[in-house]
């Protein structure tokens, strides 16, 4: 039998897992694993290590020095972007969102509680024909999606005036900083 790759399955001492039996007998964990061969195409040579059993069983660990300077790299680039919170050009984009969501958001949900409260409350309201077969409460079911759209709308509105080249250049100023501090490597 021969697998997806075009090797032979178990023929010789050609092992591909440690799972298989060899020649009709099977081979000992310590055997398996110093037997198991990466043929795979998918297997990735970089990421080599991660999570494999070195020759003993024991998984192999990256070295404490990298993993050191991952982290120094990562406070340094954590301490950045509490630099760039802090910053009043921060707070402004964020004081000048809340300004709009906050009030917006309480309006339209005023607005649909209001239809819901009167939908279950006042029925006789809302069953009044308004056109043909056209009613209060079709024209508010409605009305409901026209200001999301609207909201929609205004809220993109606002972005692009009030808020995105502001956003934009404390993107670009955070990323400068955060490329100094990792030494010019993203």
């Amino acid at each position: 039998m021969q697998s997806s790759n075009g090797r032979p399955r178990g023929v010789g001492g050609d092992a591909e897992s440690s799972v298989e039996n060899h020649d009709g007998h099977a081979l000992a964990p310590a055997e398996a694993s110093a037997s198991v061969r990466y043929d795979d195409p998918w297997y990735d040579a970089l990421a080599s290590g991660w999570g494999e059993a070195s020759g003993d069983g024991v998984p192999v660990r990256a070295t404490a020095s990298a993993r050191g300077e991952r982290e120094d790299a990562a406070a340094a680039a954590a301490d950045v972007y509490l630099e760039v919170q802090r910053s009043a050009a921060f707070q402004e984009v964020r004081s000048r969102y809340r300004r709009f969501v906050i009030p917006a958001g309480a309006a339209f949900f005023v607005w649909y509680l209001a239809y819901v409260v009167t939908a279950t409350t006042a029925p006789g309201l809302m069953a009044r024909p308004v056109a043909g077969a056209v009613n209060v409460a079709m024209l508010a079911g409605l009305g409901q999606f026209l200001t999301t759209f609207l909201l929609t709308w205004a809220y993109a509105r606002h972005a692009r005036l009030r808020r995105d080249r502001a956003a934009l250049e404390l993107r670009w100023d955070t990323q400068e900083l955060t490329r100094g501090v990792r030494g010019g490597v993203l």
